[in-house]
């Protein structure tokens, strides 16, 4: 990794390795610092509070309306104001937590939360008695980390030297946070691997990191073994939740070695070992996005990475020891890891969930978490249900409802406190749905519809917020400041790094553009990754030579400071006519159609309109051909009914008009399915991503088929 680094040319933007982090260098920093503070008060203290700046000559048209970011000068000679940080932070980035500045290491975060939290509950699950699953059992903070020492040392003990990959290939359990622990207090390197990213893409990780030990559950054993003579860096398979008697034992001549994890516990315990301590420059993980297309891409972030970022995070967010939260979202995908980064810094107990999606809601009943983070599939999932559920309700029911939603958001938008009584007549039953105790509720890894977003702002109350981050920036770029009733973007900058928008010409994005600016969203400062591992082309094709992370994404400046993603660079492509299409924004509008559980659209240059691919949601499909009359033998013959195709379309059409959706961007012709889009079938990235190669050839005789309807469709109106 030293070649990867040495190569990093940042020249205008410090070094990004946990130290204080400042603009510039020497006497051009002092320049800049000087020109800045020129359009802020005299002090700097309360420069922190977006109040108290002020406009100028030179500056007014930025800082005069500017509430939650501050825009400065990317460069003095040239004189264009572009970069946007965080009001909290404007003359410096954070790189280090500000009441807590000795934390550099993910060790050292834990070290004090184990010194101030030790006896407090920590990491819990739910224990089976008697094939019934009974209610949560805990592990404290001094408990995980007598664990944590434990297989650290026992790792050493099977000679696994500082410095060496180890691979955690299962999902969420206490066991994976203590393996990570273990890897951070002895300079190793953890490397998640996707449980569902399969045997092709967990050898080519393994292979790539060479890995030297790999932590496996018995479900993910017996893949790891089919591809041993496949895999030649791995000493050591230490397997978490077997049984002694069911492990098997290889031959000497393999050279690797398979334990489990109880005898690694107890090797280690025998075997203790001072903490081989890293340093904020060193590297704390390797993190393989799957992405939608190619190989996966190790993206190598630092222990002062990860650090920066949860301070900066800080900043804007605070837990603390008596919250408790539900660890279901997938460990090896960069917003649950930055979480548990952030709850162990404020002693917050975390549950795990039992699995299984579909027991989800049991265990939130269970746990009756305070803090509940998702991505807006399953939140667009909880607005469609319960809207579907108050629409069954009777007609007395529904007005009740309106009622105290249109209320509860009046007061809301006025900034007043709503009557309590609504949540008691009504709102207090939904929260029930999440356990009844949610006070904090954040949605990231895509686009939140504003309106799913009021929904549960109403809903559930407390602190409700959307992110916008990537692996590649150590998890959040930004996100929403609590009190901002505003919704449909993703807030202002994270202190931790600063935020600018660049132009995309051949997509009609520029700074200029009116009355807002837009461009691709690009990224600087201490929490931007290292580069991808021994992947130096595809670190320079993102990682500009002054520092700068071009995201792909495209955003706007939306007033106050805040960013609002509206497209995506990438993912872009022409219809046969010229007209630029972003999937994935239609994708979201669909969303909010009540037949609609997934939506794949598709197009392409050789054709004018778009197609659908639907996933539906089988009880709304079944309620409607109850309600029309229709019989039918099983859902698969309902799908291929033209009158469900039909009126799928119909509330597909009127929820774009809703939206307000260009001619050319609704769907022409749909198709719909029973099978959802999973990571298990290659349609879904570990963040929930639409896989667009593999659902275009997963669906390509439907595609076509729809396209030869649209054909004859459109011949016969010739005609």
């Amino acid at each position: 990794m030293s070649s990867l680094k040495s190569k990093r040319a940042i020249p205008e933007n410090g070094n990004q390795k946990g130290k204080e982090f400042t603009p510039m260098d020497s006497t051009t920093a002092q320049r800049r610092l000087n020109t800045i503070h020129a359009h802020l008060v005299s002090a700097v203290e309360s420069a922190f509070s977006h109040s108290h700046l002020r406009s100028s000559p030179t500056a007014a048209e930025f800082l005069s309306e500017q509430n939650y970011s501050v825009v400065l000068p990317e460069k003095l000679q040239t004189g264009k104001w572009n970069v946007y940080r965080s009001a909290r932070s404007p003359l410096k980035l954070v790189s280090r937590f500000p009441d807590h500045p000795d934390i550099g290491t993910l060790h050292d975060n834990f070290l004090l939360a184990v010194d101030f939290f030790g006896d407090n509950n920590y990491l819990g699950t739910r224990i089976r008695v008697d094939g019934t699953v009974g209610e949560y059992k805990w592990m404290t903070y001094r408990e995980a980390a007598t664990a944590r020492t434990a297989i650290g040392c026992g790792l050493i003990h099977h000679g696994i030297l500082k410095g060496s990959c180890i691979g955690l290939y299962f999902i969420n359990r206490p066991e994976w946070i203590i393996a990570d622990h273990a890897c951070s207090a002895y300079s190793l390197i953890s490397v998640p691997l996707y449980d569902t990213l399969g045997p092709d893409a967990v050898k080519y990780i393994i292979n790539h990191a060479e890995l030297k030990a790999v932590f496996c559950v018995p479900q993910t054993l017996n893949p790891l073994l089919s591809i041993l003579s496949e895999i030649p860096s791995v000493r050591l398979i230490v397997v978490v939740g077997g049984m002694e008697n069911e492990v098997p034992s290889l031959p000497s001549s393999t050279g690797i070695q398979i334990v489990t994890y109880s005898r690694l516990l107890n090797q280690g315990r025998s075997y203790l070992q001072p903490f081989c301590q890293p340093k904020p420059d060193d590297i704390a993980t390797i993190c393989y996005t799957s992405g939608t297309t190619g190989t996966p891409k190790g993206v190598v972030l630092t222990h002062g990475n990860l650090i920066a970022n949860a301070a900066g995070f800080s900043l804007a967010v605070k837990f603390n020891p008596t919250d408790v939260y539900i660890s279901y979202l997938p460990l090896a995908h960069i917003f649950e890891r930055f979480n548990q980064i952030n709850l162990a810094h404020y002693g917050v107990a975390v549950g795990f969930y039992q699995g299984d999606n579909m027991r989800l809601m049991d265990d939130l009943a269970s746990l009756r978490p305070t803090l509940f983070c998702s991505v807006p599939r399953l939140y667009n999932r909880i607005y469609a249900g319960i809207l579907n559920a108050v629409k069954e309700s009777g007609t007395l029911k529904e007005r009740l409802f309106n009622a105290a939603y249109n209320s509860k958001k009046q007061a809301i938008m006025n900034g007043k406190s709503p009557s309590p009584i609504w949540d008691r007549l009504v709102f207090n039953k939904i929260k029930a749905r999440l356990g009844g105790r949610v006070r904090f509720m954040a949605s990231g890894a895509s686009p939140l519809s504003p309106d799913v977003m009021d929904f549960l702002k109403i809903c559930f109350g407390g602190h409700i917020i959307e992110g916008y981050g990537m692996t590649e920036t150590s998890c959040v770029i930004s996100c929403m400041d609590e009190g901002d009733i505003l919704s449909g973007h993703v807030g202002s900058p994270n202190p931790a790094c600063e935020i600018k928008l660049v132009d995309v010409p051949e997509m009609n994005y520029t700074s200029d553009d009116q009355p807002y600016p837009r461009g691709e969203i690009c990224v600087r400062g201490p929490i931007v990754f290292q580069g991808y591992y021994k992947d130096e082309m595809q670190t320079r094709e993102v990682l500009d030579e002054d520092g700068w992370l071009h995201t792909g994404d495209i955003g706007l400046w939306h007033t106050g400071g805040r960013l609002k993603i509206i497209d995506r660079k990438k993912n872009i492509f022409k219809l046969a006519q010229g007209e630029y299409i972003a999937p994935e924004k239609i994708e979201n509008v669909y969303a909010k159609c009540k037949f609609i559980a997934q939506c794949f659209i598709y197009g392409d240059s050789l054709n004018s309109s778009l197609v659908a691919i639907v996933s539906v949601d089988q009880d709304a499909l079944k309620a409607w051909a109850s309600s029309q009359g229709i019989k039918y033998k099983d859902l698969e013959q309902l799908c291929n009914d033209p009158r469900a195709r039909a009126a799928v379309q119909a509330e597909m059409d009127a929820v774009g008009r809703d939206a307000q959706l260009r001619g050319f961007e609704f769907a022409k012709s749909v198709t719909l399915v029973l099978e959802p889009f999973t990571m298990e079938n290659g349609l879904l990235t570990p963040t929930f991503k639409i896989k667009r190669a593999q659902a275009k050839a997963y669906f390509a005789k439907a595609i076509s088929n729809m396209y030869v309807e649209l054909t004859t469709s459109d011949s016969s109106h010739v005609k």
